[in-house]
């Protein structure tokens, strides 16, 4: 029996090329993507823990399916977060919109890439800093959140992005630099940030 280490240096595609050969191979995309996508879901919607695991459950079962029409032309990883992506909505048309306070993690890289990028002086607290972002987040509209989760948090490209919302990537370009705005327009409003 193989290790799930053995299939480390193996590319997604590979991966998914194994798992059309071995049915039983798809546990290691499964292990490759669950923490990435789990805290995807949990950043871009308002939903409990238990909840976003239930989405994520949704995603493999549609990934698995849907192996067999992977479009080799994209990214496997623009592929299951445009899947994931797509779950989220219907997740949330399912439910309807419920305010709940639970904060994104933010670990001090994107701490520091927001920081940088929005060119928030370090000196203020850590702490206070994430839970500003946290607050600016919740309140943005969902389609601005949403990219800048995926660049900032999800270190997507344009390209990446463009695949994932389907969108021109000069519109994802358009909705980058809204949020920014946006985003900015809110942390001024706080105390200390400049």
């Amino acid at each position: 029996m193989l290790n799930i280490h053995d299939f480390s240096d193996k590319t997604d595609e590979e991966l998914v090329e194994r798992t059309l050969e071995n049915q039983g191979d798809f546990l290691y995309i499964m292990n490759r993507y669950q923490s990435k996508l789990l805290a995807y879901i949990l950043r871009i919607s308002n939903v409990s823990y238990e909840e976003a695991e239930d989405v994520l459950q949704n995603v493999f079962i549609k990934v698995y399916r849907n192996l067999n029409s992977f479009d080799t032309g994209l990214k496997f990883s623009s592929w299951i977060y445009r899947i994931t992506h797509n779950e989220v909505i219907s997740n949330f048309r399912k439910i309807q919109a419920r305010p709940q306070n639970y904060e994104r993690e933010i670990n001090e890289e994107i701490l520091n890439r927001i920081t940088i990028d929005f060119d928030i002086e370090k000196e203020i607290n850590n702490k206070y800093l994430r839970k500003i972002i946290n607050n600016v987040l919740i309140n943005l509209d969902e389609k601005y959140r949403e990219v800048l989760v995926l660049r900032f948090f999800e270190e997507k490209d344009y390209n990446e992005i463009s695949d994932i919302l389907k969108k021109p990537i000069g519109t994802v370009s358009t909705l980058l630099n809204r949020a920014k705005k946006y985003f900015k327009e809110e942390l001024v409003k706080y105390p200390d940030i400049k």
